[in-house]
């Protein structure tokens, strides 16, 4: 194995660190914990948190700031946070009007984050949660109860935290969640694992001319296994199956987005979506906004993701479009 680390017990820890003193202009650490925070005080305005294992920077802390996420807390690598560190991520995050949780689904982040709730209701912090469950690669896995929560988390992130920037109440911001949540669907791909830096071999095994469908972010099994296919047949079978769950019709607008795992370089993310490009024209389905890059990693994984975002609501693109303050938007 070889990583720039110092001890791999050590690498959640200095990494935050590390955050904190780069981009101290946007965010700050909240004491010892595992949050940060960001500067911008937002006085007034529901607070917004999300947060989860470490190891898919820049999610979550790359999208603390103005407009985006008042807070994120950290766990370790490919780990749920616990109830104590998500508590004081609502801590920091409330300014008067309470807190607004975004939750991936997986087990440990759900009752974590539900027990967080308690305790901060407890004290009389307002909170209220949304649950992102965009993988329709399998319905269950091995750390959720239901789909996976991944890439197309991001688009929450952004249109809550514009909406939250704008003076939108707790009551809105669930009102919102529940029309934005169902129009989100990602599937990935993987063409060679990651490796957890306090494990030291990698989580799975792929051939060299194997590829999987439907991985997920922390290594969990996808749908398919197959030999190595060009760009092209890999993003007609996935765009196939998102078209499909979102019901896409001609005229039909939606956002892309294709989401490096961390190991795949971004020309060969620009090949992928521009096929994926192609097939929306030949639908007649207009790609209102289109992201490529790495957004949310599975540490050095090979591999890539596609979200396709329907815009039944063209708000939504004004979101998206709104400007941020943060390290990574």
């Amino acid at each position: 194995m070889k990583k720039i680390l110092n001890a791999p017990q050590d690498v959640v820890e200095e990494m935050m660190q590390g955050m904190a003193e780069a981009h101290k202009d946007i965010v700050h650490r909240v004491g010892s914990t595992r949050v940060l925070a960001r500067n911008y005080e937002g006085a007034g305005k529901v607070g917004l948190i999300s947060g989860g294992g470490s190891g898919h920077e820049p999610t979550h802390a790359g999208f603390v700031g103005q407009g985006m996420l008042s807070a994120a807390v950290f766990g370790d690598v490919f780990t749920s946070p616990t109830p104590d560190q998500v508590y004081e991520a609502v801590k920091a995050a409330d300014k008067g009007a309470g807190v607004f949780m975004v939750i991936k689904n997986y087990t440990g982040d759900v009752l974590n984050f539900e027990m967080a709730k308690d305790m901060a209701e407890a004290e009389g912090i307002d909170v209220d949660f949304c649950i992102t469950k965009d993988d329709i690669a399998v319905e269950d896995s091995l750390y959720s109860d239901g789909q996976r929560g991944v890439a197309g988390t991001i688009f929450v992130h952004k249109i809550l935290g514009y909406h939250a920037e704008k003076g939108a109440s707790l009551k809105e911001l669930k009102a919102l969640s529940e029309k934005l949540l169902p129009e989100i669907k990602t599937i990935g791909l993987a063409l060679a694992p990651a490796i957890v830096p306090e494990q030291g071999k990698p989580g799975f095994e792929l051939a060299d001319d194997e590829i999987e469908f439907g991985i997920g972010i922390h290594g969990e099994p996808g749908y398919q296994r197959v030999k190595l296919q060009p760009s092209q047949a890999m993003a007609k079978e996935i765009y196939d199956k998102l078209s499909k769950a979102l019901q896409l019709q001609a005229g039909d607008d939606v956002v892309v987005l294709v989401n490096g795992m961390g190991g795949t370089p971004l020309m060969e993310q620009y090949v992928f979506v521009n096929d994926v490009l192609e097939l929306l024209k030949k639908d007649n389905v207009s790609a209102a906004k289109t992201m490529v890059g790495d957004y949310m990693t599975s540490i050095e994984m090979a591999g890539l993701s596609l979200t396709l975002m329907k815009l039944k609501d063209k708000a939504w693109l004004d979101a998206l479009n709104a400007p941020v303050d943060t390290i990574a938007w």
